[in-house]
């Protein structure tokens, strides 16, 4: 893991490996799309594929990762799980969106589509599919904080962003948080210019108030709608209530959310969703990427003797 993360200090983009208990391996793999062959994406897509062909009957998924465009995989970032031997049997393809704002452009992470083999879903990836990547771009970006966006029907999904992530709405009362004027802005500006990113058709409705995309799988995603019944319910009965009273699951009815991962938030995944045997691996890497972005930068702009870019040495 840690030889990977030191290679990687060379690389424009992200691309790590790391071992997830004693059978699993993960790989973060930054904008593949943007330096990847092409060869070694196709393998990558047909990784995803075989995931998605285990997990849905129908397998009619056509937008994102499944499109087989290589622009969208210019702004995805995909985590994939391999079990020992080799076989895929998770993914999380978080989209990178540019939200148009005042006074500049925010970025945005969408939690994207996340996908695990039935036969693998008791072994505790929430946090590597959801938390890891995060937890590792928010290195990246030097510790300043990262806006997340999450749409889903699913009450397990919604209550596990709503105890990971800080300042999420919607979400249960009592909670603290309460929507902002920059979390309304958000979710006017992804409605308007980011609905193919998860799979949204131009006729789905957007309710402000209540943060809820109605009838939202007529653009791809059809496939992923849910009863009431099959979609997975929280431990926490809190956010199963809270779903049933604000989605019309017979229409077809999405929660937007949107939080920032912060250092509160880091904290929180820490103390309570990183595995213990997993926090030191996870620190060390993340040190590796900070290392890159924020570490040598100083080292190199503070030798005056040696060249850094366009920079020339004082003699």
């Amino acid at each position: 893991m840690i030889g990977t993360a030191i290679r990687s200090l060379g690389r424009r983009h992200l691309d790590v490996t790391m071992r997830s208990g004693a059978a699993m391996t993960v790989r973060i793999i930054e904008r593949p799309g943007q330096w990847m062959a092409q060869a070694e994406l196709d393998l990558l897509c047909a990784d995803l594929r075989l995931v998605a062909s285990k997990t849905l009957a129908a397998g009619g998924l056509n937008y994102g990762v499944f499109s087989g465009d290589r622009a969208r995989l210019e702004a995805t970032i995909i985590t994939l799980v391999r079990r020992s031997d080799g076989t895929p049997v998770a993914f999380n393809a978080l989209a990178v969106m540019e939200v148009a704002m005042e006074p500049r452009p925010v970025e945005v992470l969408h939690l994207g589509l996340v996908m695990v083999d039935p036969d693998e879903r008791s072994k505790s990836l929430s946090w590597v599919l959801y938390g890891l990547t995060c937890f590792l771009i928010f290195f990246r970006r030097q510790f300043r904080p990262v806006w997340i966006s999450n749409v889903t029907q699913v009450p397990a999904v919604v209550g596990m962003v709503s105890e990971m992530f800080s300042d999420v709405w919607p979400r249960p009362e009592p909670a603290g948080e309460r929507r902002t004027l920059t979390h309304l802005l958000l979710a006017r500006r992804i409605m308007e210019g980011h609905r193919h990113v998860f799979g949204v058709g131009a006729e789905a409705g957007f309710d402000e108030a209540r943060f809820v995309i109605t009838d939202a799988y007529t653009g791809g995603s059809d496939d992923l709608k849910k009863t009431w019944e099959a979609a997975p319910k929280h431990r926490d009965d809190r956010y199963n209530a809270f779903c049933a009273q604000m989605l019309d699951y017979g229409r077809g009815d999405d929660l937007i959310q949107l939080g920032r991962m912060d250092l509160s938030a880091i904290r929180k995944n820490l103390s309570r969703e990183v595995p213990k045997s997993a926090v030191l691996g996870l620190l060390l890497t993340g040190a590796m990427v900070a290392l890159r972005r924020l570490i040598l930068p100083v080292i190199h702009w503070s030798d005056s003797t040696q060249a850094w870019s366009i920079l020339r040495p004082a003699k």
